[in-house]
């Protein structure tokens, strides 16, 4: 709304920018705005900031004896407000100048007309708005703004009237004190055909209620058909209100986060840090959420809805809260709808951590129901916070659940039956020997999830009288029942060309009992070994001569794959006393399939081609015998 300086200028003088006022309203809409909506929004930040001002300049009125109405009608959208008002001279200052605030504190001498304003502008804190371009956002809606204004700051001060059109131009006049007998401001806006859709009595009624539920100031809204104005935040945020008994108060704070974020929380937890004047709640959700998935939390800044997407308010790890909080001294951006990431928002986040924390600690001490559904959809969150976090280790993880040979369980109960826990490096190593693990008596932990094996480690720092080692093929093998040695003898020609057969997988063979019985075979072979030999047969095979002699002598010392035969299992009783060649050749790769298939790891090309093979000639040879 600044206008250029057309007349000629020497070479060198200074010039002033020309501003393309169409060309900026649609920066701001496409850029700095994510709809046409917060038009309403800057419209009642603005009278708030104004009644703010009022109460400055008269600090013994009452808190509710100004007020901020708003009227809708479908042909007009009216924002009138009770504030400190505006003389001609800040209407010259700040509604005509393009990034100035009157709410921004100045040294400039030449604002010594408006000292009081001013000197109330350096209390930063007291105003929501700071960058002078909230007005602007009413350009979204309608091509003029006509601004109706009296000062409280002088008795008689006349009123004055601004009308700013989207072209860049404005007028400004002086009337009589009559045309506002009372001090304020009144903001109209004519719609545009094709901003309907934001400027219908209802619409403005719900968006009101949407941005300023919270505002400590009244607000009413009227809708010009002769009704009674409606409030727009009728009752003070739950939190600032008192209750009969603490169980009142804990079902209004549970009832207001259902109403907020449409879930019943699980528990609801009281945020106050009263060094930001900062005051709310945080809900727990009652259903886990994926890890690292992190929810938008409500933030009111001086009761103004900024965003209900504030992820930065809350530390990553915790995805199992959802916020509503109202602050008074953190910063917004420029745009209103974020927080400004500086030091005063990094302490918020550290300093909500810990009330989060002091909960978790609370509820293990006193409420362990609570805990246990708690944990049973949050565990993974616990985990995650867990692993950083030293007095969360020591509280909680006794009671966090993990896989186990004894099931699902917490590492305290598996701990009192099984002193030395093992815990495998993955899941599909789990998988592969759980069943027998159990069987002989071994108490393994599935330590391939995200966390756990981490977790599991620390657990003689909790319970110094248990030791937790890594499980790996030979404690496990160490565990399984050799046969007799007449056994051994009779079923060595098998277990011979049963180890031919099987050596393109580079998997040995042995025979031993072990339960269930069921089993007629266990694959042992963990994936490190398998990268292992993938590396060593690739670098064998890109290397010849000399190097491919000494890779191949190498890959002799990498860890082997063990198919361990069940002498317990009738299959496999059957299956050594076969005396043809070929259907022992078969047998055994059609054992070696089956463990492979039982263990739940990815299967290579070779081994998914094997077990088709091994099923259609163990077919064929059964085929032939009958006929």
């Amino acid at each position: 709304m600044t206008s250029p300086d057309t007349a000629a200028s020497p070479a060198g003088a200074d010039r002033t920018f020309q501003v393309d006022l169409r060309g900026l309203v649609d920066l701001l809409s496409h850029h700095l705005y994510s709809s046409p909506r917060v038009y309403l929004r800057e419209l009642l930040q603005n009278a708030v900031d104004a009644l703010t001002a009022r109460h400055g300049v008269e600090p013994a009125a009452p808190a509710d004896a100004f007020g901020i109405r708003l009227y809708a009608d479908g042909s007009l959208v009216r924002v009138e407000d009770d504030g400190v008002g505006l003389t001609e001279a800040d209407v010259h200052t700040f509604l005509a100048t393009i990034g100035r605030s009157s709410k921004r504190a100045t040294a400039d001498p030449a604002a010594e007309p408006i000292r009081g304003w001013g000197r109330l502008a350096e209390e930063r804190g007291d105003f929501i708005g700071q960058f002078g371009i909230g007005l602007l956002s009413c350009f979204l809606v309608a091509d003029e703004i006509h601004v109706l204004s009296r000062s409280a700051r002088t008795p008689d001060a006349p009123a004055v009237e601004w009308r700013g059109r989207g072209d860049g131009s404005y007028t400004v006049r002086t009337l009589p004190a009559s045309a506002r007998p009372r001090p304020g401001t009144t903001v109209t806006l004519t719609p545009r055909a094709d901003a309907g859709e934001w400027t219908r009595p209802a619409q403005v009624h719900a968006l009101a209620r949407h941005f300023g539920s919270l505002l400590r100031h009244p607000v009413t809204f009227d809708d010009g058909t002769g009704g009674p104005g409606a409030s727009v935040n009728p009752e003070p945020a739950p939190w600032t209100r008192t209750y009969p008994t603490p169980g009142a108060r804990s079902r209004a704070l549970a009832a207001y986060g259902e109403e907020v974020f449409g879930f019943t929380p699980l528990d609801t937890i009281e945020l106050d840090l009263p060094a930001v004047g900062l005051k709310g709640i945080a809900c727990v959700l009652p259903e886990a959420v994926p890890a690292g998935r992190r929810h938008g939390h409500r933030v009111h800044v001086k009761g103004m809805l900024l965003s209900e997407q504030a992820e930065e308010i809350l530390p990553e790890w915790a995805f199992f809260v959802r916020c509503v909080v109202d602050a008074e001294s953190l910063r917004p951006t420029a745009s209103r709808e974020s927080l400004y990431e500086d030091d005063t928002l990094a302490a918020v986040r550290d300093a909500l951590a810990e009330r989060l924390r002091a909960w978790i600690s609370r509820t293990a001490a006193s409420d362990p129901e609570l805990l246990g559904r708690f944990l049973q959809a949050h565990h993974l969150a616990v985990k995650s916070l867990a692993v950083h976090d030293d007095e969360i280790l020591r509280m909680l993880l006794p009671w966090l659940p993990f896989e186990t040979t004894d099931g699902h369980t917490t590492l305290d109960e598996f701990a009192r039956t099984h002193r030395t826990v093992l815990v495998t490096s993955s899941v599909e190593e789990f998988r592969q020997v759980a069943a027998i693990a159990s069987a002989a008596g071994l108490g393994v932990v599935n330590g391939g999830y995200t966390y756990d094996r981490e977790l599991v480690h620390r657990l003689p720092e909790i319970r110094p009288e248990t030791s937790v080692a890594d499980l790996d093929p030979a404690t496990l093998t160490a565990h399984l029942d050799p046969v007799d040695r007449e056994t051994e003898l009779a079923a060595a020609a098998y277990l011979a060309l049963a180890r031919d057969a099987l050596a393109v997988f580079d998997c040995d063979v042995a025979l031993r009992t072990f339960h269930p019985a069921s089993a007629p075979a266990l694959l042992v072979d963990s994936r490190e070994a398998r990268h292992e030999r993938t590396r060593s047969q690739l670098a064998r095979e890109q290397q010849g001569g000399l190097w491919g002699d000494i890779l191949g002598a190498l890959r002799q010392e990498a860890p082997r794959a063990q198919l361990i035969l069940n002498q317990l299992n009738p299959l496999v009783r059957t299956a050594v006393a076969i005396d043809e060649p070929e259907l022992a050749r078969t047998s055994a790769e059609a054992l070696y399939g089956q463990a492979a298939l039982l263990s739940r790891r990815p299967l290579r090309p070779a081994e998914s081609s094997l077990i088709n093979r091994s099923f259609l000639d163990l077919l064929a040879h059964a085929l032939r015998k009958d006929s």
